[in-house]
């Protein structure tokens, strides 16, 4: 049995895991934050967040379901699927590489509050840039995306190892750079984000998988469904969003939100000279 206020950790932890992983906003950054702030640190939350991770990928495989069903019944015959399979595994690799070389030293020096703060601010002036720039499309969408297309944004995705950075916030905006129409851009970083976070998780999960304690297990299932229920509703509400919308509003929400932690911590109204994930 959990008690109330782990209850409420979890389902606060979940919304947030939830609303923004695939956001551009940083669910790791806002994770570091959050986290903080209502005091769930430490070895077991590091195992949490693996958990709740799952669940929000869970949410958009369920999502693009059919496009999944009809590439893996593809491969054999059909070459647009094998492309695109192939524009994946590309995009993939950066991150394996880079994960497994820089991830400890990344997460040892780089996961605290004021990181992610600045990383906040940085990203979200390079997005206003990137949309108020001339925006030429060559690609309008993933099935017309070449392998070199892909590598770029593999490469842009491995900035995201920094906290507050984004993970989709550097692959959209890669894509929309390379030559990708909004809506390209927007679903080729859902499904790379597929193998990126599974591939993640399960190299967490194993490397840590002292961590799970079997007393775990209802906190950790509450904080995995409410991530699912939220991040299908992040999904489905960006891909409507961007139909008709930049991604400046975004970009100006990273950058207040950044500069607020900021201000609390040069003003000592916080106290994040401690704070770790």
């Amino acid at each position: 049995m959990m008690d109330l206020w782990s209850a409420l950790q979890a389902i606060i932890l979940g919304v947030v895991e939830g609303l923004t992983e695939f956001l551009p906003i940083s669910s790791t950054g806002h994770q570091i934050i959050v986290a903080d702030l209502i005091d769930f640190g430490g070895e077991r939350a590091m195992a949490f967040n693996i958990i709740i991770q799952l669940g929000a990928i869970l949410a958009v495989v369920w999502e693009f379901r059919r496009k999944i069903i009809d590439v893996v019944v593809g491969l054999p015959t059909q070459a647009p699927a094998r492309r695109f399979t192939a524009n994946l595994l590309i995009a993939f690799l950066p991150a394996v590489v880079l994960g497994v070389l820089f991830a400890d030293l990344i997460h040892e020096y780089l996961f605290n509050p004021i990181t992610v703060a600045l990383a906040l601010v940085v990203g979200g002036v390079i997005m206003l840039w990137a949309e108020r720039r001339e925006h030429r499309v060559a690609v309008d969408h993933v099935d017309d995306m070449s392998w070199h297309h892909a590598l770029k944004i593999g490469f842009v995705q491995c900035l995201a190892m920094i906290p507050g950075t984004s993970r989709s916030g550097s692959t959209i905006i890669g894509g929309l750079l390379f030559g990708l129409s909004r809506k390209a851009a927007t679903e080729f970083s859902f499904f790379l984000a597929m193998p990126t976070m599974v591939g993640a998780a399960v190299y967490s999960g194993y490397k840590y998988r002292h961590l799970f304690q079997p007393n775990d297990l209802p906190v950790f299932a509450l904080g995995f469904v409410v991530s699912f229920i939220f991040a299908m509703i992040a999904v489905r509400g960006l891909l409507k969003f961007i139909a008709s919308h930049s991604y400046a509003v975004f970009a100006w929400y990273r950058i207040a939100f950044g500069l607020l932690i900021l201000a609390t911590w040069q003003f000592g109204w916080v106290d994040w000279s401690t704070a770790h994930a």
